[in-house]
């Protein structure tokens, strides 16, 4: 069996943690391994006040991520072994993790995401994508649930197209998913992480204090009435921190600011 430490590649540029997913012999699908792999990588992550952005991609061209692996799947059904629910086993919802990470997170789509591959994207903030990179969610021809996609997919593009893309399971093209919100910028193939560190640098010549409160406050008001969004304090305020003394002091005095994260 393949090592947790050979299926997730990590590596640190300054301050970002680059995460690759490395099983293109299974189109970068995820197993148990990887899932668990995932989850630990996005924890350390928003854990470590060095990594300010992370970025997440995979190996080769043809795919992001393609989803559950089907075979070993399809291996375990014909030997009897049940089948766990997402939200009923020990381990967190890898989706759920990603998605609430206090770090600003970047999927760089190398290749197509399919399946819970998209709905791994989708958990992430921003997405930059090759321009032959497709993206569908083939659930309902697959007896499947989709169930992360079913709750975010409405939410970030309009109702009729997230419900065209669940009932019908067809893929759509990379401008159609740009058009429609689902990624931020196309790029050439194999620009995207190129691209997505890019942005990642950017991000990181930013405050890390005004990030992560960005960051908290949009996850945690995510559905809740304004007047009660608005009164959210979540983690350190930029409005008391050094950050905030420093950000002014270095505008005035026409210089980069030397950010603390306090």
């Amino acid at each position: 069996m393949t090592e947790p430490s050979d299926i997730l590649l990590s590596e640190m540029r300054g301050h970002i943690r680059i995460l690759t997913i490395n099983r293109p012999e299974r189109m970068n699908a995820l197993s148990p391994e990887l899932s668990e792999a995932l989850i630990e990588a996005f924890v350390e992550s928003g854990a470590d006040p060095d990594i300010r952005a992370i970025v997440l991609t995979s190996v080769g061209d043809r795919a992001f991520c393609a989803g559950a692996d089907l075979k070993a799947r399809a291996q375990e059904d014909a030997a009897g072994k049940p089948f766990q629910p997402l939200l009923s086993r020990v381990q967190r919802y890898v989706f759920e993790v990603v998605y609430e990470t206090i770090k600003p997170t970047i999927a760089a789509l190398n290749g197509s995401a399919v399946a819970g591959g998209l709905e791994l994207a989708l958990a992430c903030d921003m997405r930059v994508a090759a321009e032959h990179a497709l993206f569908g969610l083939p659930e309902a021809k697959r007896g499947k649930g989709a169930h992360f996609a079913n709750v975010m997919l409405p939410r970030m593009i309009p109702s009729g197209i997230a419900y065209e893309m669940l009932y019908l399971g067809e893929y759509i093209n990379a401008e159609d998913a740009r058009r429609w919100g689902l990624v931020n910028r196309i790029v050439p193939r194999g620009e995207a992480l190129a691209e997505a560190l890019r942005m990642a640098e950017a991000i990181c010549e930013n405050a890390p204090v005004s990030l992560r409160r960005m960051k908290e406050t949009a996850i945690r008001s995510n559905g809740l009435p304004v007047p009660a969004a608005l009164r959210l304090n979540e983690g350190i305020s930029p409005y008391s921190s050094e950050d905030r003394v420093e950000g002014i002091r270095a505008y005035v005095e026409k210089r980069k600011p030397v950010w603390r994260g306090r």
